[in-house]
């Protein structure tokens, strides 16, 4: 995780989901070894780096409440993605996680667009100009209900799954069959403002 300061200047983040859009979900990673990327993460995240974005990993964990997942372990999960990414230059800035069971009702657990609001507040980040990409429904209603200016699917994961019930809600302006498509999508995108 880079260390990131409070800007007075309002910026700009990528919030993306973890397990499924970044790397392959195994179910429940608990183990850094167990960390694989699709295909086009790093060039995708590369190129959304150069183009001014945060890059803000938002994630449901609830293997820990769950104790399929000890909490210490994310952190070396989590270093063992910045170390994927190193032939790419580019690492993860911020990761804001939710640790509860889905049964305790929390207010941070995706859809509910807490841990983007939250991060978006303390970092001074500009939702209208950010952007959340996801595998699951849930994801993209976190980008929705924070105000993101929108939220896109990669068919990766869950994704292709996911696509049949999101063309029905037009919930994603854009559907990619890998991260790189979604983020030359953004590129484009973020230049028609």
């Amino acid at each position: 995780m880079v260390n990131i300061q409070k800007s007075s200047q309002l910026r700009k983040a990528i919030f993306l989901d973890r397990d499924g859009t970044l790397n392959e979900d195994p179910g429940y990673l608990s183990h850094p070894d167990q960390l694989k990327l699709f295909p086009g993460v790093g060039e995708g995240l590369a190129l959304l780096k150069s183009a001014g974005y945060l890059l803000i990993v938002i994630s449901n964990q609830s293997g820990v409440a769950r104790g399929r997942i000890q909490y210490e372990s994310l952190a070396l999960i989590h270093e063992r993605l910045d170390q994927l990414l190193t032939p790419w230059a580019v690492q993860i800035d911020f990761y804001q996680l939710c640790l509860h069971h889905p049964d305790e009702g929390c207010e941070c657990r995706k859809p509910k667009p807490k841990l983007i609001l939250d991060i978006a507040f303390e970092l001074n980040i500009d939702l209208s100009k950010s952007y959340m990409i996801g595998d699951r429904l849930s994801d993209l209603e976190a980008g929705i209900a924070a105000g993101c200016r929108a939220s896109l699917l990669v068919k990766t994961g869950d994704g292709a799954k996911a696509a049949l019930q999101i063309e029905q809600k037009s919930l994603a302006p854009f559907v990619g069959e890998s991260f790189l498509a979604v983020a030359q999508w953004i590129v484009r995108d973020s230049s028609h403002p």
